[in-house]
Order: C-alpha cells, then structure tokens, then sequence
C-alpha cells in the first residue's frame, strides 16, 4: 500500500476536543454600595443640657415633621439666629444623608442656595447666602424643598428654540426626540407619572446628545443623589423637563434620560419614607433629651 500523498490532520469533535475560551459576558460594573441610615453620632447627654434654644428646634421640626406627613406639604423651622453651640448640636442630630442640591445664580454670582437632606429622609436643611453671608437658615420638612421646584419653574424659556437650515454633522435623531418631549411637556399635569425617554437604548450620537441639550437648555438647579450609585440631574429650561443621568462606582454612565415631571422621584423622599424619618428622629430626639 502507498503512503497516502496528503498528511492527515486529526479533526476534533465532541466535548472536550476544542480549546477551553473563557466565553463569559463581561458586564458593566454596576454600583455595589447602598447608602443606609446610620445614627448620628452624638455627645453624652449632660454635655447638651444646656442647649435649649437646640433642643426647642429639634422638637418643632419633629412636630412638623409629623403635620407634614400627616396632611401633605412643607412645613419649616427658622435657625437663623440660634447661637453657635446650638447650631451645633442640631448640626449633629441631622447629619447629612444621601441628596444635595445646589440652584446656581444666574448672572448674581453672590447669591447661592444651598440644601443637604438630613440623614433623615425628607428633613432638609436649605440655606440662602449671599456674598458669603447666611441670609435665611430653616430645616424644611417635606419630600423635596419647594425652592428647588421654584428655581425650576423661574428657569423656563418664553419661547421653545427651533432649529433651521440643514442639521449639523451626525445629527440625525435628537430632532424626533426633541419632538417628542415637547408633546409631552405640554400634555403633563401634576399628578401624572413621569414619562422617562432613555438615551441609553437609543441610536444617539454625541452629537445628537449635544443638539438635544443645546435645545432642552441647563437650568440652574443641580441636584445630586448617592443613594444607589450616583444620580446627577438637572433641570431644562422646558416647563417640567429633567436631565437624569445615573453613574456607576467608577463614574461611567449607565443610564441616561430625559424625564418629564415636575421633579424626578429619586431625589424626593416618599411618604413611607416621612413616617420611618419621623419614628426615628423622635427616637434620637428622646435620647437627646434625657439631660
């Protein structure tokens, strides 16, 4: 028999023939952290007796706290004024929790609106300034401050911007879009759910992004959560139009929206989340008291 003219090559079939290949999905990194309440931490009890003018506003904010709740709206309570020790004390019964925001000035760089929920939810601390200087001072008691939904409405163009002439390079989907959220600002109504358009699972350039925005505008309203991850969002200048971008641990965006309502849900407390806030600052309150 001759030898065959062509060398043969083992073919490899079946399970366990081919070469092992890690084949696993490699996922985004999502956020592995979860904000928590944690109790502030407190001097001992005979080191605060003295703080009455504290201890009077921390039951006041409690009370309101509780009429808030109950019947719906904000309530407040002044700390302008309050000497510094007491600022103090009611500094460390509030700590800071997960939400903060900043209303920019537009145009009066002097003026400044700054507010930090407390650790807990729903229990704001809200402060006007001016060249540096307090202005105003209160513990605002409700979902969300009303002067970050004021800033919002106070930001609304008179007139919707419309683009003409030829769209510039690689921008080919944000004009739909842009239709489409002018239909439904001018449609919503306080009550309804939030329409959300997310960017993320959409065919969008950076251009297209930068068109949008362009004609959405930015308003001065800025608005940071860290309860899962972190949440960046911005008003428009559009009546009741939000940018909602979220961010993983390592800052890459995992979700980008565009939501129409009067004030996107992650960054106001919910009514469940008022009667755990109350339960628990009546429980620091007691331990506060005991001097």
């Amino acid at each position: 028999m001759k030898d065959f003219p062509i060398p043969v090559v083992g073919i490899g079939v079946g399970p366990g023939s081919q070469p092992e290949e890690d084949e696993s999905l490699q996922y985004m990194p999502m956020p592995q952290g979860m904000e928590t309440f944690r109790p502030p931490i407190l001097p001992e009890p005979e080191e605060i007796a003295a703080r009455e003018q504290a201890h009077r506003a921390l039951r006041e904010a409690l009370m309101a706290l509780d009429d808030a709740r109950r019947n719906g709206g904000n309530r407040s309570v002044d700390l302008l004024g309050l000497p510094a020790a007491d600022l103090q004390l009611v500094n460390q019964v509030l700590g800071e929790g997960e939400v903060s925001a900043l209303v920019k000035s537009d145009g009066d760089a002097s003026h400044e609106l700054r507010v930090q929920e407390s650790v807990f939810a729903g229990v704001w601390r809200v402060v006007r300034s001016m060249d540096g200087q307090v202005m105003s001072d209160v513990i605002e008691l409700g979902p969300v401050p009303q002067a970050l939904k004021a800033a919002a409405r106070d930001d609304v163009w008179a007139q919707v911007p419309r683009w003409t002439g030829d769209l510039p390079p690689n921008v080919q989907n944000a004009p739909s879009l842009l239709a489409e959220i002018e239909d439904q600002w001018r449609i919503w109504r306080p009550g309804q759910a939030a329409h959300v358009v997310n960017l993320t699972l959409l065919p969008m350039s950076t251009e297209d992004i930068g068109f949008l925005d362009h004609h959405l505008g930015t308003g001065r309203v800025l608005i940071l959560s860290r309860g899962y991850g972190n949440c960046r969002i911005t008003n428009t200048r559009m009546p009741n139009c939000w940018r909602v971008v979220y961010y993983n641990s390592q800052d890459v965006v995992i979700l980008n929206t565009v939501e129409v309502v009067e004030l996107p849900e992650v960054a106001q407390a919910a009514k469940e989340d008022l009667d755990d806030s109350h339960e628990r600052l009546r429980e620091v309150l007691e331990w506060v008291e005991q001097a």
